[in-house]
């Protein structure tokens, strides 16, 4: 897993996209529904704010990532369409909002995200707690997953998700530790690793992401995949970086297929519960299964067996 070329301190000019990340269109019946029901319940989700290449394929399954906490982050991190700058005042109608939209949607497993609002002491903690109890008190028999910021670690603020009980907690590493200023900004490496730690220490299902193609080297991903697993996080997605615009951090190269089923392969092999690596995969790509303890490892063991079995 090689860095792109430099020549005089200048990356080589940007790389042709592979024919294995073309994706669909966004169309049919049930994407307008779900286009519908975003506009009318005025919501905001990282399907579009994020320029999610799976939009077309979950929104036609009749699901979306919701953002709650507005649409303006905090934060500038290089590889993120999501606006940066002062965000709106908290709208505190928004967490009943988010649970009637799901309930209209009739889904079974929702997921949840939200910008960064280090602007306010409890980081956005509270909506997020109200929110997930407005979901669950009206969507008594769907799953949920909170993709969360990294509340600075505070324990405080991630205990409120802890007291509300998603059935899984997701945040991202995103990138190795060596290119986490560059690409995360004000994030830090060991602060998002002690907030999985004190997300497990607390009982959550834990789970976390990596994009690839940012410059980063094989030993150093693997290297990530350990220090997740070492705070005991269990589902793990690998998905490739994808450049939203001319402003983000370049795409160093993209990696083949191969290469993230042999990352899937290290992964199992170092413990984790899930594992979901592929080019297109981001972190709440498939998240329905990612609730199931066992799913993954079990699925990984049965397709190890029928392989030892055709030899």
């Amino acid at each position: 897993m090689t860095e792109l070329p430099v020549i005089d301190g200048v990356a080589e000019p940007k790389i042709k996209k592979p024919d294995w990340l073309r994706v669909k269109l966004p169309i049919g019946e049930d994407y307008k529904h779900v286009r519908n029901l975003v506009d009318t319940h005025k919501l905001h989700t990282i399907c579009e704010s994020g320029n999610c290449p799976n939009m077309g394929e979950c929104w036609g399954e009749g699901t979306a990532t919701f953002m709650i906490l507005g649409n303006i982050c905090t934060r500038s991190c290089g590889f993120c369409a999501v606006a940066t700058g002062l965000p709106e005042a908290i709208d505190w109608d928004e967490p009943q909002r988010v649970a009637e939209a799901i309930n209209l949607m009739k889904v079974k497993h929702a997921v949840v995200t939200s910008v960064d609002r280090d602007e306010i002491k409890d980081g956005g903690s509270i909506i997020w707690y109200n929110t997930i109890k407005a979901i669950k008190a009206l969507n008594a028999n769907t799953t949920l997953e909170t993709l969360i910021p990294d509340f600075k670690a505070e324990a405080e603020n991630i205990q409120r998700i802890i007291d509300a009980a998603p059935e899984v907690v997701s945040h991202n590493i995103e990138t190795v530790e060596r290119l986490t200023r560059q690409v995360r900004i004000q994030a830090k490496y060991w602060r998002s690793m002690e907030t999985l730690r004190i997300l497990k220490r607390g009982g959550m299902r834990t789970k976390s992401g990596i994009m690839l193609g940012l410059g980063e080297l094989k030993e150093e991903v693997v290297q990530t995949m350990q220090d997740l697993r070492d705070s005991e996080v269990d589902v793990i997605t690998i998905g490739q970086y994808l450049q939203p615009s001319k402003k983000h951090l370049q795409v160093q190269r993209f990696v083949h297929p191969d290469e993230f089923k042999e990352l899937r392969e290290i992964g199992y092999e170092m413990g984790f519960d899930y594992v979901e690596s592929g080019p297109l995969v981001r972190s709440s790509y498939h998240s329905d299964k990612h609730v199931i303890a066992g799913w993954g490892r079990s699925k990984w063991e049965d397709e190890k067996a029928i392989l030892v079995n055709s030899l």
